[in-house]
């Protein structure tokens, strides 16, 4: 009898853990998440002129990063257009002026977009009493957009490594087995450029965005600049694609688009780090935002049985996530969601979820095989995916954990224990990230939460125990819960982390001395203030009240998910 009372109460442990037999109170913390947000009338004559300036104080910004990255950018070492030119290469000789100058043209893009969230989610916690357009926030991401289009590569040279690694496939040769070193050679234009870590390393990247980027070498040869224009157009491709599935994922959550456009879209990170900083991230976030969608106005759009337009939506939304996915693998992860709304759609019980399991993994096995073998690359990048694992990064919390360990350690006399703790820290979060994404995949299937929604909790779970967390990671999560979390204990974490990281980062980085860092600093720091002193009364600085129109009902957004 005693056994049987803790095999019951093990068994009922375990489905509460997994999310399968939870009270309504157990589910306070995810769900209080999000709220229905209201429609609210347009920004009113006042309010307008603030607005424009506003998108003038971004623009500024953007330029001035344009400007300056001519001399602090991550500029070739070869084939620099602007080495030894009269006017614009004196911002390479004034380095310190160059830094501050980039300084305080992301200072001032962080706060013209702070700023331009007044009109978009409001105040802390508070909903606006108006809110900007649709088109309005369209023409200022596209103004924000335009200079950093034409800079060189700001804060990553990870674009030079795509270069190198095309290159190595345009001439036959597997680059999942050589890197830029062996397989061009350390003389070779595309390799000098290429970070001393990262000659010696395959690529870590999918077979479709090599297969694009060896036609890419294929046009442009050992023309590092056009080369560079030919991936930033990717990039700017997976940022339009995001532009247009947040908004129709975010009605289906019942949050103004607006407002996930300015979170997810017009974040800082997407435009110095996907846009700027050219990462191959833009087109995986684009292309598995994009399959949700399609396959959401499949799953849902029509009640009743699946007919033929809903199974097009469905099959085509899923080769499309599975295309982001060999991209960068981490796209895959969106298929088990949209699973299990599947699953939901077609009934309870367990047969569903074996069926649409059985469904979407063929089509995504079919799509990966085609582009694998269809590319000639094969599967190498299978054992490719834990590459950036050699870097030790700071974001992330497992090897955080274990590099303080290590050193508390060194300061203890221990000896220095670092690898060790590593191998212990980085399994045990692996373990928990996968705990909670498969307590989102149930949660999506019992209908606790929508797809949406529990995607951008389980990759924010992966972003945070992630072995290499790298800036632009953060988007993995932001940009989808941007859809679907709206209060302040989600935006506010968000925008802070945001903003916060945007405005640490080197343009180049960390190849700038400290006393230039300082004196760059220090030049921001005056010249923000002396701006909010000017601007004071003329940018919506301090919350104003207001009166909303008052013929005006408030009408709530979403198409049910």
């Amino acid at each position: 009898m005693a056994f049987e009372g803790a095999r019951r109460r093990l068994i009922d442990g375990g489905r509460r853990a997994l999310g399968l037999d939870v009270a309504t109170t157990d589910h306070i913390t995810l769900a209080s998440l999000h709220h229905v947000e209201a429609d609210v009338p347009e920004l009113d004559p006042r309010e307008l002129a603030q607005f424009r300036r506003i998108r003038l104080l971004g623009a500024t910004g953007t330029v001035l990063i344009a400007i300056s990255a001519l001399g602090v950018a991550a500029q070739p070492v070869l084939q620099n257009p602007v080495s030894g030119v009269r006017v614009i290469g004196v911002f390479a000789r004034w380095q310190t002026s160059s830094l501050a100058l980039s300084m305080i043209g992301t200072v001032l893009v962080v706060m013209a977009w702070l700023l331009l969230g007044r009109f978009a989610v409001g105040g802390f916690g508070a909903a606006p009493l108006h809110r900007l357009t649709r088109s309005q926030l369209d023409r200022t991401l596209l103004l924000w957009i335009l200079p950093l289009s034409v800079a060189p590569p700001l804060y990553s040279t990870d674009v030079y490594s795509y270069l190198a690694q095309s290159e190595i496939a345009r001439r036959g040769m597997d680059p999942y087995v050589v890197g830029p070193a062996s397989g061009l050679g350390v003389g070779n234009i595309l390799t000098m450029n290429v970070p001393n870590i990262w000659r010696e390393t395959p690529a870590p990247y999918g077979p479709l965005i090599l297969w694009i980027g060896r036609g890419i070498a294929q046009i442009t040869g050992d023309n590092i600049i056009f080369g560079v224009w030919a991936h930033r157009l990717l990039a700017l491709g997976g940022v339009a694609l995001i532009v247009w599935a947040l908004p129709r994922l975010s009605r289906r959550c019942g949050v103004a688009p607006v407002s996930a456009l300015w979170l997810g879209a017009a974040n800082p990170l997407v435009l110095f780090h996907l846009v700027a900083g050219v990462h191959n991230d833009a087109l995986m976030l684009g292309l598995m935002l994009a399959g949700i969608e399609f396959c959401l106005r499949g799953i849902r759009d029509r009640p009743g049985p699946f007919d033929r337009r809903a199974w097009g939506l469905l099959i085509f939304g899923v080769v499309v996530i599975t295309l982001s996915s060999t991209v960068k693998f981490t796209g895959i992860i969106a298929l088990g969601f949209v699973g299990m709304a599947l699953a939901r759609r077609w009934g309870p019980g367990l047969r569903p979820i074996l069926a649409s399991a059985a469904t979407l993994g063929g089509l995504a096995v079919a799509t990966t095989l085609f582009v694998s073998l269809a590319s000639g690359l094969g599967f190498g990048w299978i054992y490719t995916l834990n590459t950036a694992g050699a870097v030790r990064s700071w974001m992330s919390l497992p090897t955080a954990i274990g590099i303080i360990t290590g050193f508390g350690g060194v300061l203890l006399g221990l000896g220095d224990h670092t690898t060790a703790l590593l191998f212990i820290t980085r399994p045990i979060a692996g373990a928990v990230a996968a705990f909670v994404t498969l307590r989102m995949l149930i949660a999506t299937w019992t209908g606790r939460l929508p797809a949406v929604g529990a995607l951008g909790v389980s990759l924010a779970a992966i972003v945070l125990l992630f072995p290499v967390v790298q800036p632009w990671y953060l988007l993995w999560a932001i940009v989808p819960l941007a859809a679907w979390a709206t209060t302040k204990a989600f935006r506010v974490p968000a925008v802070a982390f945001s903003a916060v990281v945007s405005v640490m980062l080197m343009p180049r980085g960390a190849d700038y001395g400290v006393f230039q860092i300082i004196e760059a600093a220090v030049a921001v720091v005056i010249v923000s203030l002396a701006f909010i002193v000017w601007t004071r009364n003329r940018l919506p600085w301090r919350a104003t009240p207001g009166v909303s129109a008052p013929s005006q009902q408030p009408a709530t957004y979403g198409v049910g998910s």
